[in-house]
């Protein structure tokens, strides 16, 4: 990206939009491969009761695992920016 284009604030936006739905896209498709593995033991026309409630668990516990370390990366971000601010003071 050129200097120009790394000024430009719509293309920033643009750009930041576009990684977040990649990284979204990637999520979806990491889950679902992680619950797939787990709860699909023999694919059919439908879904037991037992396996959909495996995917359902899976994808909660996949969706609260995955807030629960961004929100603990947020933090350790957050204090390290404190602690860097306090050493420079």
């Amino acid at each position: 990206i050129s200097i120009r284009a790394t000024a430009d604030p719509q293309l920033q936006h643009f750009i930041e939009i576009e990684s977040q739905k990649q990284r979204f896209q990637q999520l979806v498709h990491q889950m679902t491969e992680v619950c797939w593995e787990k709860c699909m033991d023999k694919p059919g026309p439908k879904l037991d009761s037992r396996t959909e409630i495996c995917f359902v668990n899976c994808v909660e516990r996949f969706i609260d695992t995955s807030q629960f370390i961004l929100n603990r990366l947020e933090q350790t971000q957050r204090s390290k920016g404190s602690f860097s601010e306090t050493m420079s003071d």
